[in-house]
């Protein structure tokens, strides 16, 4: 029986996923959630990883901890991203089942569909093509997670979710563009045109892929909703129906910083998968639903933004 006295270890707690579960579980009235920094605990290493397992002995483990990138990070550095994901979550699964951990929540990601899935993509998808290649490595290590998490389940009888999540943007994202996500990319290129008078504004790719855009708290919500929720079904997708295409987010970030810009395309960057719109059947069946407007997200988002360049 899960209680607000339940302890919970959040891993990865500082990131964009993290951040927003942590302050959904404190909202929610969660008092006993663990924590810790890279500084402590290097999450590549399996026997430091085990050992706090073992010392804290958690009722529920949230693995939000993962290295990642947009599709520039993705293709540019797949070495780091299959060994630093592998590793990370296998330490954390592996660990938290030597623990006597039952209940896990693994974050997932939708590129570990094929890139030619039928839209929208469904569960039942997973595996069964080939994948987007210019981020397969990052793919392979979340299609990796998830199929840990279901082989322990099975074999050893515990109950680790996986989630698997639309595009996500929010508070506490990276607007690194060498490594950021299309939303935020968008935003701060947008941004700096603006503020610095340009006549244009450069989009990777041909801007016609489409995206499903989600809020991180809305994705917290459902890792809360869902970390509590008996499900016969333990692999669903997390999604918030708002699909547009590249440029058409564009434009939405143009018409709410006021400016127009004509636009351009790099063809020489990817395009990534021509379109990623989940199938949220699932996660509806049990009542769960994205809340948040764009309007009310993009505000948030935004504003943090502009603090960030004070």
């Amino acid at each position: 029986m899960i209680s607000k006295n339940t302890k919970i270890f959040l891993a990865g707690h500082n990131g964009m996923v993290g951040s927003a579960i942590l302050k959904k579980l404190k909202k929610d009235g969660f008092k006993n959630i663990i924590t810790v920094s890279k500084k402590k605990i290097n999450l590549l290493d399996q026997q430091k990883v085990e050992k706090f397992l073992k010392k804290k002995k958690p009722h529920i483990v949230i693995v939000a901890a993962a290295s990642v990138g947009g599709i520039l990070a993705n293709n540019n550095f797949k070495a780091n991203f299959i060994y630093e994901n592998i590793t990370i979550q296998s330490n954390i699964i592996h660990g938290s089942y030597l623990s006597g951990v039952k209940n896990l929540l693994f974050l997932g990601s939708s590129c570990i569909y094929p890139k030619e899935a039928k839209q929208p993509i469904k569960e039942s998808y997973f595996m069964t093509g080939p994948l987007e290649e210019t981020n397969d490595a990052y793919s392979i290590a979340k299609i990796a997670g998830a199929k840990m998490c279901m082989e322990y389940s099975k074999q050893y009888r515990l109950n680790y979710k996986k989630l698997m999540p639309a595009n996500m943007f929010g508070v506490n994202d990276n607007y690194d563009l060498k490594s950021s996500h299309f939303f935020s990319a968008l935003t701060k290129k947008i941004h700096i045109a603006k503020i610095k008078n340009k006549k244009s504004v450069t989009l990777w790719g041909n801007g016609k892929a489409k995206r499903e855009l989600l809020y991180v708290e809305d994705f917290a919500d459902a890792c809360v909703f869902f970390m509590l929720k008996k499900t016969k079904e333990n692999f669903i997708n997390i999604g918030s129906g708002i699909e547009k295409t590249i440029e058409e987010f564009a434009k939405y970030i143009m018409k709410k910083l006021n400016v127009k810009l004509k636009i351009k395309y790099d063809l020489s960057k990817p395009n990534g998968m021509k379109r990623k719109k989940l199938d949220l059947s699932i996660a509806n069946k049990y009542g769960w639903r994205a809340k948040t407007k764009l309007d009310k997200a993009f505000k948030e988002v935004y504003s943090e933004y502009l603090k960030l360049k004070k």
